[in-house]
C-alpha cells in the first residue's frame, strides 16, 4: 500500500503484527516504526516523513467508534461556537472553523501563534484574569471575558484535558456574547441617562425658572433619546387630566400640522396616541399602510413605536418614535423606550413637584407678607375714614391728601397680590383652588367687621387665596365709614360681620348700610345659639339672605359656601353673561 509518490519515501505508523523493523516493496525499503496505540500514531502524521498508518485489525477501534471521531471532528469544524486546542504555552494546536472566522484568519494559524494573538490581544475583563494558567495549575475549569477589536466581546470556557496520555493541554471553547454585553451597556446608559434627566444641585434650581428647567428636561429627552436610542423622528405628549387633551411637549422631525394636531386619550379616532394613552399599552406598527390606527406624523413614515408614560399606574403621556423603514422596531426598541419612558414619567412629576413647591414656596411668602401688612393697611383705613369724617366740607385738599392715602394704601395691598399671582403660576395651584367653581371670588371685595384680631387676620387669610381682596374694621361705626369711602370700584361686593359688635348688634349695622348702599350683601357670624334681642331673625325680616348665616367655629368650605350665595344673590357684583 503506497501514500506517497515515491515508493522509497512510503512509511506505515504502525506495522502489520510481527513485521520486521523494515520491508521492501517493489524493490523499495519501507521502514516501520512501532507505536503502542491509535492515540499515539495519529500525532506521528505531523512529522516528517510519516506518510500513513497501517492499523492491524486487533488494535482498530469499533467500527461505531471510528465514525464518532470522524462526526465528532466534522462538528467541531462546523460548530457555531469557538473551539481551540491550546498547549500549556497557550499556543494553538488546533482551532475550528468558528473560531478563526471571528478572529479574521481564515487561513489558518500561524506556527507558534498563542490563544490570545490569534484574537488579536484582546482586553481580559474578569472574572478571571488569567484563565488559561488558572485552570493549567488547578486541573479546573476557568472562564472570562475578552474585549476584541471592533468592539467585540467574547466568553472563553477553558478546560484541562483529562488524559494520562496527554499532559496541559487546553480545550477552549469561545462565545460570542457581544449582543449581550451591547445589551447590558445599552440598559445601563438608559438607567444613567433617566438619573440624569432632570438631575439638578440645589444652586442650580435655585437660579432656575420652571420655564427653564422645562427647557433643560426637554433638551435632555431630545439627547438621550436621538444619541443614546437612535430615535430621528420624536414626539412626546403630556396628558392633561381633566379633559383628555394630550399636549405636545416635544416634537422632533414631526411636521408643523401632526404636532399641532388635537389629540385626545381615547381608543379610537385618536390614532395610536390617543390608543396608546387611554389603554396604557405599548405599540409597535411594523407597517404604517395596513394599521388602522395610525395618523400620520411625517409623509414617509412606515413605522412606529409608541410607548405611555406611566407613573403609580396613572398614564402621565406618551413618546411615539417613527421610522421611515418598515418593521424598524424590534422588541429589543420596545424594552429600552419603555425602560426610558419610565425614567422620563418620573422626571416630568419631579418637574410638577418643583413647580408645586416653588409655588407652595411663593404662597407662604406672599402669605407672610400680607399678615405683616395687612392689618397695618387696614388700620391705615380705619384711621384716614375717621379723619376725613371730621374735615367733610373744611379743608377740600386734606380731603384729596386723604382719599390718595386710601387709595395708596389699598393699592399696596393690590400690588402684593398681583406679586404673587405671578409667583404662584396658576397651573401650579391645586385643582380645588383653581377651579371655575371658585372663579367668581376672584377680585370681589370683601369688608369683613370684627373686634377680634384673630377673625380678621383668618378673613385675609382664609379668603385671599381665592383671589379675594379683604379689607377689615373693629366695630359698626368703622365700618359705616368705610362702606361710605369705598364707592365706585372699591365698592364692596360682600360684608361680613359679626353679630355682636362692641358698639352695636350685627343687625342694626345692616340697617345704617341700607342708608349708603342700595342692597346690602350681609352676612352675619354668631356662636351657637347665641342671638340676644334675636338679630338674625329680624335681619332675615328686613331682606337677609336666609343662608347668609355663618355659626362660629365654621368650615372653610362652609365660608366659601355662604360667600359665594351672598355674591350670586347680589346682582352688582356678578359679571354680565
Amino acid at each position: 500500500m503506497s501514500l506517497g509518490e515515491s515508493p522509497s519515501e512510503v512509511r506505515y505508523g504502525a506495522p502489520p503484527e510481527n513485521a520486521p523493523s523494515q520491508d521492501t516493496h517493489r524493490g523499495e525499503v519501507i521502514e516501520w516504526i512501532h507505536v503502542e496505540s491509535v492515540e499515539k500514531a495519529f500525532p506521528m502524521l505531523e512529522e516528517d516523513g510519516i506518510d500513513g498508518i497501517w492499523l492491524s485489525r486487533s488494535a482498530l477501534p469499533q467500527v461505531s467508534e471510528i465514525r464518532g471521531i470522524v462526526q465528532s471532528g466534522i462538528m467541531l469544524r462546523d460548530m457555531p461556537e469557538g473551539v481551540a486546542l491550546v498547549d500549556s504555552d497557550l499556543r494553538i494546536i488546533w482551532a475550528n472553523r468558528r473560531l478563526l472566522q471571528w478572529a479574521q484568519r481564515e487561513e489558518g494559524v500561524p506556527l507558534g501563534m498563542t490563544f490570545y494573538e490569534l484574537l488579536h490581544n484582546p482586553e481580559i475583563m474578569g472574572p478571571d484574569f488569567c484563565p488559561f494558567h488558572t485552570s493549567l495549575a488547578t486541573g479546573d475549569q476557568s472562564q472570562s471575558t475578552l474585549h476584541s477589536e471592533n468592539n467585540r466581546y467574547f466568553k472563553v470556557h477553558a478546560a484541562p484535558i483529562q488524559s494520562q496520555d496527554i499532559s496541559r493541554q487546553l480545550i477552549v471553547t469561545v462565545s460570542d456574547i457581544t449582543e449581550e454585553i451591547l445589551q447590558e451597556q445599552k440598559l445601563a446608559a438608559i438607567h444613567q441617562a433617566g438619573r440624569e434627566l432632570a438631575d439638578l444641585r440645589p444652586n442650580e434650581i435655585f437660579m432656575m425658572e420652571v420655564d427653564e428647567r422645562i427647557d433643560l428636561l426637554k433638551d435632555n429627552i431630545q439627547h438621550y433619546l436621538r444619541d443614546l436610542l437612535s430615535f430621528d423622528v420624536i414626539e412626546i405628549r403630556v396628558l392633561e387630566q381633566t379633559t383628555g387633551n394630550l399636549l405636545p411637549l416635544l416634537s422632533v422631525g414631526i411636521d408643523e400640522e401632526a404636532s399641532d394636531r388635537r389629540l385626545l386619550a381615547r381608543m379610537h379616532e385618536n390614532g395610536i396616541t390617543g390608543y396608546v394613552a387611554a389603554s396604557g399599552l405599548s405599540y409597535i406598527c411594523h407597517d404604517v399602510l395596513n394599521d388602522p390606527l395610525f395618523i400620520p406624523g411625517v409623509a414617509n413614515a412606515r413605522s412606529s413605536l409608541t410607548v405611555p408614560l406611566i407613573l403609580h399606574d396613572q398614564v402621565l403621556g406618551t413618546i411615539n418614535v417613527e421610522s421611515p423603514e418598515v418593521s424598524a422596531f424590534s422588541d429589543s426598541d420596545l424594552q429600552f423606550l419603555e425602560i426610558f419612558a419610565r425614567d422620563v414619567a418620573f422626571a416630568l412629576n419631579t418637574l410638577e413637584l418643583l413647580v408645586a413647591q416653588k409655588a407652595n414656596t411663593a404662597q407662604q411668602s406672599c402669605d407672610a407678607i400680607h399678615s405683616a401688612v395687612a392689618m397695618p393697611v387696614d388700620a391705615i383705613l380705619n384711621d384716614a375714614v375717621h379723619v376725613m369724617e371730621g374735615y367733610i366740607g373744611h379743608s377740600p385738599e386734606v380731603m384729596d391728601r386723604l382719599g390718595r392715602i386710601l387709595q395708596n394704601s389699598r393699592d399696596i395691598k393690590r400690588t402684593i397680590q398681583q406679586i404673587g399671582e405671578k409667583m404662584t403660576p396658576l397651573e401650579a395651584v391645586p385643582a380645588d383652588e383653581k377651579s371655575q367653581q371658585h372663579g367668581m371670588l376672584r377680585g370681589k371685595r370683601i369688608l369683613v367687621v370684627d373686634e377680634d384680631d384673630q377673625v380678621r387676620e383668618d378673613a385675609h387669610r382664609l379668603l385671599e387665596r381665592y383671589g379675594c381682596i379683604v379689607e377689615t374694621a373693629h366695630e359698626g361705626d368703622e365700618a359705616v365709614l368705610m362702606v361710605r369711602r369705598s364707592g365706585g370700584e372699591d365698592s364692596y361686593d360682600a360684608i361680613i360681620s359679626d353679630i355682636r359688635l362692641p358698639d352695636y348688634s350685627g343687625y342694626q349695622l345692616m340697617l345704617r348700610l341700607e342708608k349708603v348702599m342700595d342692597h346690602v350683601p350681609m352676612i352675619l357670624m354668631t356662636g351657637f345659639g347665641y342671638d340676644p334681642g334675636h338679630s338674625i331673625v329680624k335681619a332675615k325680616q328686613n331682606g337677609l339672605h336666609p343662608k347668609a348665616v355663618l355659626f362660629k367655629p365654621f368650615r372653610l368650605d362652609q365660608l366659601i359656601d355662604v360667600l359665594k350665595t351672598v355674591l350670586e344673590a347680589n346682582p352688582s357684583s356678578v359679571p354680565p353673561a
